[in-house]
């Protein structure tokens, strides 16, 4: 069985950083993209960062040059730096991994998710 737990979430004030990490556990062969999603109060989840195995980026507009997206592949783990950060930056944060595991004997790839942490931005 395969977990992705995440950590950094909070409250922090506008202007403010705080970097998340995910790390994926269990009987992980192979891991391939790895990434954000938010999902702000009332609305449907967006994808914030992507990053491949040969650590290319993407970024969604609203956050371009504020938040990092980095992985560490030893550790089965990616980050989520996020500096400059705004009130409408409030969310749950999810991680996810494109990755492929073995199960029953036999190799599985699919999405796996975390179960999410809370990222507040307010005075």
């Amino acid at each position: 069985q395969v977990q992705l737990v995440e950590s950094g979430g909070g409250l922090v004030q506008p202007g403010g950083s705080l970097r998340l990490s995910c790390a994926a556990s269990g009987s992980i062969v192979n891991i391939y993209t790895m990434g954000w999603h938010r999902q702000p109060p009332g609305k449907q989840r967006e994808l914030v960062s992507v990053i491949s195995t040969g650590d290319t980026t993407n970024y969604a507009d609203s956050v371009k040059g504020r938040f990092t997206i980095s992985r560490d592949n030893a550790k089965n783990t990616v980050y989520l730096q996020m500096n400059s950060l705004k009130p409408e930056d409030t969310a749950v944060y999810y991680c996810y991994a494109d990755l492929r595991f073995q199960s029953g004997g036999e190799y599985w790839r699919r999405d796996h998710w975390g179960q999410g942490t809370q990222v507040t931005v307010s005075s």
